[in-house]
């Protein structure tokens, strides 16, 4: 990387504030952006359009060989249905191969870029200049996505999102390839008792750390 690369990876379990982290720091260093969950999303949505069952190995391979990174739509693979269906499809070892090339492409373009997921730092990225591990406990994030959906004028139920919410964390905690994890040299951030403005200023600071190291 030149010195005027700059590569933000950023992982964390769902709901922890990674997303929000990752546009704000893309908007503040002007780097490019680009939430990796989409990419798996993407193929699980193009699955589900022609009526794939989410276990054919070769139709999600060729899918994420097909994805093209510049018209991800993230309105249209927000969809629950969506994720549920990506959850599947991301544990297919072709599938993560194929869209790992494509997102170290798009962090090698100028000026750099933030990435977030679930195994950039130690697997898309292991080089980035920053690594971030964003977390909170799973009663915390479930409330903050109870609070989400109800300020979009929708009803959930509390006990139903923590279970989903647990259960993706051991599916992710616990799939062999590519396990959710910080990376060794990750800066954890623990947003649990933090609003989104001092998790941010924390992220802020890390980064102009790692900054001033690399021109020293």
């Amino acid at each position: 990387m030149s010195r005027t690369h700059l590569v933000i990876a950023i992982d964390g379990p769902a709901g922890a504030g990674k997303g929000t982290m990752a546009r704000r720091l893309a908007d503040h260093f002007h780097l490019n952006l680009l939430d990796t969950g989409l990419t798996y999303r993407a193929v699980a949505h193009r699955m589900l359009a022609y009526g794939l069952p989410l276990d054919n190995v070769s139709a999600a391979e060729t899918a994420a060989r097909q994805i093209d990174l510049a018209t991800l739509d993230r309105e249209v693979l927000s969809a629950h249905a969506v994720g549920e269906a990506a959850s599947q499809v991301a544990v297919i070892p072709g599938v993560r191969r194929a869209l790992v090339e494509k997102q170290r492409d798009f962090a090698k373009a100028a000026p750099g870029a933030v990435l977030d997921g679930r195994d950039i730092g130690t697997v898309v990225l292991p080089d980035a200049d920053v690594k971030l591990y964003v977390t909170a406990s799973a009663p915390v994030r479930a409330t903050r996505r109870l609070r989400e959906i109800e300020q979009r004028g929708g009803h959930a139920d509390y006990g139903q999102i923590l279970a989903d919410i647990e259960k993706r964390d051991a599916r992710d905690m616990g799939r062999a390839d590519s396990p959710l994890r910080p990376a060794a040299d990750a800066h954890l951030l623990d947003t649990s008792e933090m609003d989104i403005e001092a998790a941010f200023r924390a992220a802020v600071s890390l980064v102009e750390k790692a900054l001033a190291a690399r021109q020293d």
